[in-house]
């Protein structure tokens, strides 16, 4: 069976194409089956990037609706819902690609190559791992890099994108091959396609890409952890990096709200102290219901003090810290004064727990070991 041409290649805003049925195969399991074609426009699953999704009409204006694609031994098959009797080798099909799919694709591949190959200046790390996911793309390193690193590295990504420089394609000689410098996880065998984003990357590469780097539009680092002697980072770019700013905006929005702040305050750390005082007249109230000796009902004082038991901190980004003293009587000679830190996020607007903050368990504990010992020698 001849090879399939593979549009998409040379051009990568191509949506649509005519082409024939070389062959189709039934799958009794799903109902439908696979479709290989004499050429498309389909993205095949591979080098991180998913395949593209879309539809293939024939000629009688029946639709099939393509779920996945793969390449095997150069013939790209189309795994389709339905496999009617007229889906024949030799009938004529039309390819459609799901367009949004494959653009957010684009943006997310285009985003990785800028920021693979500035990492690569700025440290000499290798991208040792990639995958383009439902969600956010999921980018390892060769060698750990710190948050400073990070931020001037997304800083210095985004500004290519600023300058918005044509992203080219070409397909050297094995003269030319040998004489350039670029990144490939793997040896490939026969033509290769390097991907070039001037000032930023050279890449082996055989996926789709913008045709110039404004069209990635921003690159995000959202998160990263120390994986395999390197560093794991999850990013967002274009649409998804918009997307992902705007879901914060609403969460930081629901915070307030939850605060009964006004959604554009700034002083967020009065929203947080006006919540911390309800927790704490909430705390009083529960001190109020325990029976004390002889099941008398406790009294209970300065259960709040702001003026001078309140501390605000700010651990980590998007981090607050309430710290407060409570003092409580609950029967014999001496009340009971209870230190207690709430941390609480901005992101989510969730509660969060020492374990949360940290790595592990055992950091934590010894963390808030010395920090009590250190809190008592300063109080007392």
């Amino acid at each position: 069976m001849q090879r399939t041409e593979k549009y998409f290649e040379n051009d990568a805003f191509r949506k649509t194409a005519a082409g024939v049925i070389l062959a189709a195969e039934a799958d009794a399991k799903t109902g439908g089956g696979r479709i290989a074609l004499d050429g498309t426009v389909f993205y095949p699953e591979g080098g991180g990037q998913p395949a593209d999704r879309g539809t293939l009409t024939l000629a009688d204006g029946t639709v099939l609706h393509v779920t996945d694609v793969h390449e095997t031994n150069g013939i790209i098959w189309h795994t389709v819902d339905a496999l009617p009797e007229t889906a024949q080798p030799g009938a004529a099909v039309t390819g459609t690609i799901d367009w949004e799919w494959r653009f957010d694709k684009m943006q997310q591949h285009t985003g990785e190559h800028i920021l693979s190959g500035i990492l690569h200046q700025m440290f000499g790390a290798e991208n040792v791992g990639f995958h383009i996911g439902s969600d956010a793309v999921r980018m390892d390193t060769s060698v750990p890099i710190s948050a400073e690193g990070l931020r001037e590295a997304e800083l210095a990504a985004n500004r290519i994108i600023w300058e918005n420089v044509p992203v080219l394609i070409t397909y050297p000689t094995p003269e030319e091959l040998a004489a350039l410098t670029y990144r490939s996880k793997k040896e490939i065998a026969g033509q290769v396609r390097i991907v070039t984003i001037p000032g930023a990357d050279v890449c082996a590469c055989c996926g789709t890409h913008t045709a110039a780097t404004g069209q990635v539009g921003q690159i995000k680092i959202l998160t990263s952890e120390n994986y395999k002697g390197g560093v794991r980072l999850s990013v967002v770019c274009g649409g998804r990096a918009l997307r992902e700013a705007q879901a914060m905006r609403s969460r930081q929005a629901d915070i307030g709200a939850l605060l009964s702040a006004k959604a554009d305050q700034t002083a967020v750390d009065e929203a947080i102290r006006r919540w911390a005082t309800d927790v704490a007249d909430a705390y009083e109230k529960e001190v109020g219901k325990a029976d004390g000796p002889d099941g008398e009902k406790p009294s209970s004082y300065g259960m709040w003090d702001l003026t001078g038991l309140f501390e605000l901190t700010r651990p980590s980004e998007g981090v607050v810290s309430v710290t407060f003293s409570v003092y409580s009587y609950t029967g014999g000679a001496h009340g009971n004064l209870d230190i207690m830190t709430l941390n609480y996020s901005l992101i989510t607007g969730q509660r969060l727990g020492l374990v949360d903050l940290f790595e592990t368990p055992e950091t934590a504990l010894n963390l808030m070991s010395a920090w009590s010992r250190q809190e008592l020698a300063r109080r007392f």
